[in-house]
């Protein structure tokens, strides 16, 4: 009887040809659930991230490898090799761990490495059963295939900046980006669940396939309820700051001392709210009892509950509304979330050893499996740091022949 994997995805060999976030963070995540991923990178410049800095990954003592925290924070878990792809022995030895691999991803431009003889249509020659991903800005087709983009490029183009920021009649009205790479980092998200379908249905189909994910395409789908609204009403989503189009009250409020959000998902919550903040007369007004009305009569019913909420402090409120069962959170900064009692109960910090000894604080994986918990093994890798272990490993290569590799420049 063969033995179970130790890992979810141990089993798997991931080669990673993407750089910058989609990419990287989709590996990341194979990566942290045990697949083992080797990145691919530039010789002497490595993936663009590792110079998006300050600031910078402490290195160890002595050391000279300066990477990003931007880098630090996509890249866990992975063998870093570089290889010169624009040459022909480089093109061949990427080809040869294509063919050493269950998936490839890669965030080229469109058509770029048909020239190499690396796209899908050449390996998967080679190899029916490989799984082949796709990141792109625009997709593999159509009349912009062929343009570059970053994550606030799309995070306008998909109409999500359209959504975010306050309200155009209020003051700082207007559009705003999302605080992270929401575009990218979505698209990394959707990336892994293609890969993971496309890994299944090789099980029982006995071959891989094209994926094509694109960043246009994640932003419009992060839509949502927003846009199957305009489906139906032909009402254009507007901003509502910190509100919810479909909920009152769900949104910041000030405090005596600072500000917090408070989430009324029900009516049910309501009643619990208005007894947290010993409203009762709201409790009464029929106006209130339910959703609909208290969308419909915001206006009226938000101040009302902003004066009531600035005359306490936020530590209070929260003891209150947790009481009553009310779902609520002080708008922390990241050196608060750090210090919040679930946050370290639930580990979500993760140093690393650097192999040149420094360290690296990463955040922990949300992926809790109870069987194949995720595990922490390797750092952020220092730029061609396992090249030498891949290529004998995984190609069988010589001592001799590694050295004349790096002799001619190729690794």
């Amino acid at each position: 009887m063969p033995m179970t994997p130790t890992k979810a995805l141990s089993h798997i060999r991931v080669l990673d040809l993407s750089r910058v976030l989609a990419g990287p963070w989709c590996t990341q995540n194979l990566a942290d659930l045990g697949a083992e991923v080797i990145k691919v990178e530039r010789p002497g410049t490595g993936d663009d991230t590792r110079s998006w800095g300050p600031p910078w990954v402490h290195p160890g003592e002595g050391s000279d490898a300066r990477d990003s925290t931007y880098f630090a924070a996509a890249n866990r878990n992975k063998h870093s090799i570089t290889v010169d792809i624009a040459s022909s022995r480089g093109q061949a030895l990427i080809r040869d761990l294509a063919l050493q691999s269950d998936v490839v991803i890669e965030n080229f431009k469109v058509g770029d490495l048909a020239r190499y003889g690396l796209d899908y249509a050449s390996l998967s020659a080679l190899d029916a059963r490989l799984v082949y991903c796709s990141i792109t800005g625009y997709g593999q087709d159509g009349p912009k295939a062929d343009l570059p983009g970053y994550d606030i490029v799309f995070q306008a183009m998909g109409g999500l900046m359209s959504i975010t920021g306050e309200a155009d009649h209020l003051p700082g009205g207007g559009p705003q980006k999302v605080g992270i790479a929401i575009a990218d980092v979505m698209t990394g998200m959707y990336a892994t669940i293609a890969i993971l379908g496309a890994l299944e249905h090789r099980n029982v189909s006995g071959r891989g396939q094209h994926i094509d994910i694109a960043l246009l395409d994640a932003v419009v789908a992060l839509g949502g309820n927003q846009v199957t609204g305009w489906f139906a009403t032909g009402k254009v989503p507007h901003r509502y700051g910190n509100a919810h189009a479909s909920l009152v009250p769900y949104q910041a409020f000030d405090t005596r001392d600072g500000q917090m959000v408070v989430a009324v998902g029900n009516d049910k919550q309501w009643q619990c709210f208005c007894d947290a903040i010993e409203r009762p007369d709201l409790a009464a007004d029929t106006r209130w009892s339910n959703v609909e009305g208290r969308i419909v009569g915001r206006d009226l019913l938000v101040p009302q509950i902003a004066r009531t909420m600035s005359m306490r402090p936020t530590a209070e409120w929260v003891v209150r509304f947790e009481a009553h069962g009310v779902p609520c959170g002080p708008i922390n900064d990241y050196a608060q979330v750090f210090e919040d009692e679930q946050v370290r109960h639930r580990q979500l910090k993760v140093d690393l050893p650097r192999s040149d000894g420094g360290t690296v604080a990463t955040i922990a994986s949300p992926l809790r499996l109870q069987g194949t918990p995720v595990t922490y093994d390797q750092a952020p890798p220092l730029l061609g740091e396992h090249t030498d272990d891949v290529l004998e490993r995984v190609l069988g290569k010589s001592t001799q022949a590694i050295v004349e590799l790096r002799r001619d420049g190729v690794v």
